[in-house]
């Protein structure tokens, strides 16, 4: 369940870093980039009740760099 979390997490950095992307086209960058947080949103809606507080809170607050470490590093 996390792993699709994750990989909507990493599209969204992958977006981000597309700088090439963002200069050739602004706005297709600015609309693949919220529609990769869109999804976040949308995946966080489905699984709220499914996933720790911790990670609740950093979706909630769309800390996603947060996020993605505390799946990569989840508390013991």
């Amino acid at each position: 369940m996390q792993s699709e979390l994750q990989t909507l997490l990493l599209h969204r950095l992958a977006v981000i870093n597309d700088h090439a992307w963002r200069d050739r086209d602004p706005a297709a960058h600015l609309d693949a980039l919220r529609e990769a947080s869109e999804a976040i949103t949308a995946w966080t809606a489905a699984h709220r009740t499914e996933i720790d507080p911790q990670l609740r809170h950093f979706l909630a607050n769309a800390s996603y760099q947060k996020a993605l470490a505390h799946i990569d590093n989840p508390p013991s």
